[in-house]
């Protein structure tokens, strides 16, 4: 029986060994041994129907690309060799020593690749370079623009007269040049969306609600990916706020959207509802209550919300529903503010320096400088060891 060239050439290929040098290490890939990768790598190109030689040898070329000169693994590049396909080296190489000039690194390359193959194939001068060029002349280093495009590569592919420019003009137009580059490394996506969908209907429902232009700013700087819910989720968030009470032109609003719009957001939100209910005997009037006054405390994390009321509550004796009067405090951090501060007021306690008759927002709340001049330098010639249990270098218990 006559077996066909092809054949054995599929077969040939299956078990070589296809020497890999990337990020300047060597590796090889023995197609036909015993790794699960690599086996599945060999079935697929055994199994793979291919219609002609030429088709075939691009294809194993692809992947053999992919893995030699972009570091994906045998896996990856078959995934990726699905959306591109190289008739040679030349173009793609061109690509690599781009993206290589304008700061990304072997693996941030890799990971571009990986996302994003059809860059493989792009113009690198009439498509790439003016993107790159652009991006740098904004962005601040050379390090932060290879984040944003490792995290975002897509942002390579978009057409920059009718996509970036326009999303960056809008953007400058309400916030500063500084405040972009902060969206841009933050919540990139923006510059790929279609504002008219989105974006400029929940401002607009904004400013026709009365909230000024700096607190619209504040939203757009720092909690960008609000603005960029659909419509009729967004202005279903800013009714719920609204009759909670919060005031539209007052920024604790701009908090309060961003603890309740989105599904995964209203998640977190009422899960706080839940602890500090169950777990520590608010009504719901305390959880609305705090909430209009800190929006914050209704987006921390379960155990943050534990620790510092389990500390004030336990192991100090206040009560809980006064924390839901002074909700910012479960914001503060246990570890360098409210746990000096409270162990320098118990050792006053019992040491008999002072009553246990005060409240916690007076040893919480003040400045530094004011908490220190008001409990520690006041006492420090009767309690020399004060200093050193405020900066925790002495426990209580030794005192």
């Amino acid at each position: 029986m006559v077996v066909p060239l092809y054949s054995l050439y599929i077969l040939r290929l299956g078990y070589s060994i296809v020497s890999c040098t990337f990020a300047s290490t060597t590796k090889r890939f023995l197609v036909g041994d015993l790794k699960p990768s690599h086996i599945y790598l060999q079935n697929h190109l055994l199994h793979r129907p291919i219609t002609s030689k030429v088709s075939a040898d691009q294809h194993n070329f692809t992947v053999a690309y992919l893995i030699n000169s972009c570091g994906l693994s045998p896996e990856h590049a078959i995934s990726s060799s699905k959306w591109v396909e190289l008739q040679s080296s030349q173009g793609a190489d061109s690509v690599l020593a781009l993206l290589s000039n304008h700061g990304l690194s072997k693996t941030q390359i890799s990971k571009v690749v990986r996302s994003r193959p059809a860059i493989l194939v792009a113009d690198p001068e009439k498509t790439l370079l003016p993107k790159l060029e652009f991006f740098s002349s904004v962005v601040v280093s050379r390090q932060d623009l290879a984040r944003i495009l490792c995290f975002n590569p897509h942002l390579l592919l978009r057409s920059l007269e009718n996509q970036i420019i326009p999303a960056y003009k809008f953007l400058r137009s309400l916030i500063t040049e500084e405040n972009v580059v902060a969206v841009l490394k933050r919540s990139s996506w923006i510059f790929l969306e279609n504002r008219r969908k989105s974006v400029l209907p929940n401002i607009e429902l904004l400013r026709e609600l009365g909230m000024p232009q700096s607190c619209i700013a504040l939203l757009l700087a720092h909690n960008t990916q609000v603005l960029m819910h659909k419509h009729e989720n967004f202005a279903a968030a800013v009714e719920e706020v609204k009759a909670m009470g919060f005031d539209m032109k007052k920024s604790t609003c701009v908090m309060a959207l961003k603890a309740l719009c989105g599904e995964s957001s209203k998640f977190i939100w009422n899960r706080s509802r839940e602890i500090y209910k169950l777990s520590w005997g608010w009504s719901d009037d305390d959880v609305i209550s705090a909430f209009r006054k800190i929006p914050g405390c209704m987006i921390l994390s379960e155990k943050k919300i534990m620790q510092v009321m389990d500390f004030l509550v336990n192991k100090m004796g206040w009560p809980s529903r006064v924390i839901a009067t002074y909700p910012v405090i479960l914001c503060f951090s246990l570890e360098k503010r409210i746990i000096p501060r409270c162990s320098v007021v118990k050792v006053l306690v019992l040491k008999g320096l002072i009553v246990e008759d005060f409240s916690l927002a007076y040893v919480i709340l003040p400045q530094e400088q004011h908490f220190l001049e008001r409990f520690v330098t006041r006492y420090i010639n009767q309690l020399p060891m004060l200093s050193d249990v405020y900066h925790r270098k002495l426990d209580v218990k030794d005192v």
